[in-house]
């Protein structure tokens, strides 16, 4: 049995967002992104957790996705720190009470660790974490996500890129395969939006606790 502070969940990772293939927000051969090309970023993520526990709940098999937006002209009123993400949290409808409490902690960065590092730490509103029937397909080249009537998203086809590309969400430590989309829509108040030929990325991760 794990310790009680303790979690880790590892498994599959696919996204869409509304920048065109390649992501620029994505490290080509080492480099830093140059940042997303319109004022907002809009996004559907999912994850597969193939194995994982948060102390000692079991967390494999379950499914997590989170939409929303990325403001690239948001700051706090100081100037400081920015929290530009503006999210709906997706939990597995088949988690127990504590499994669902267990992945909005991690997957929102409340219990640290890895996801806060790369990326939940620049959440600035949580819209609402909402249970839902996640529906994923994390086969290579063959993505799709699909959460109740709310997300739709499957990939077209592969991006080919003359150099590894990754992403800093899962982690700059695993390279993957960069993606062009059939189609990304989202219809949950209050995100509404739709776009076709636009990038995706696909990969493994691995997040984790600080303890």
């Amino acid at each position: 049995m794990s310790a009680p502070g303790s979690w880790k969940v590892r498994g599959s990772y696919y996204e869409v967002c509304n920048c065109e293939a390649p992501c620029p927000c994505r490290r080509q051969g080492g480099r830093p992104g140059t940042g997303a090309q319109y004022d907002t970023c809009d996004f559907a993520l999912s994850w597969t957790i193939h194995q994982g526990y948060f102390g000692p709940i079991d967390l494999q098999g379950l499914r997590v996705a989170l939409a929303g937006y990325f403001d690239n002209n948001q700051t706090t009123k100081d100037g400081g720190t920015r929290h530009p993400w503006h999210v709906i949290l997706y939990v597995d409808e088949r988690a127990t009470p504590e499994q669902h409490t267990a992945l909005a902690d991690i997957f929102l960065g409340r219990a640290g660790g890895t996801s806060f590092e790369n990326y939940a730490q620049a959440i600035g509103e949580v819209y609402a974490i909402k249970p839902a029937r996640i529906e994923l397909d994390h086969t290579p080249g063959k993505e799709r996500l699909r959460v109740g009537e709310s997300i739709w998203a499957a990939t077209a086809r592969a991006f080919p890129t003359a150099e590894p590309m990754t992403c800093g969400i899962p982690g700059h430590d695993r390279p993957g395969m960069e993606l062009v989309a059939t189609l990304m829509r989202v219809e949950d108040e209050p995100f509404h939006w739709a776009f076709s030929g636009r990038c995706g990325f696909s990969t493994d991760f691995e997040f984790r606790s600080a303890v």
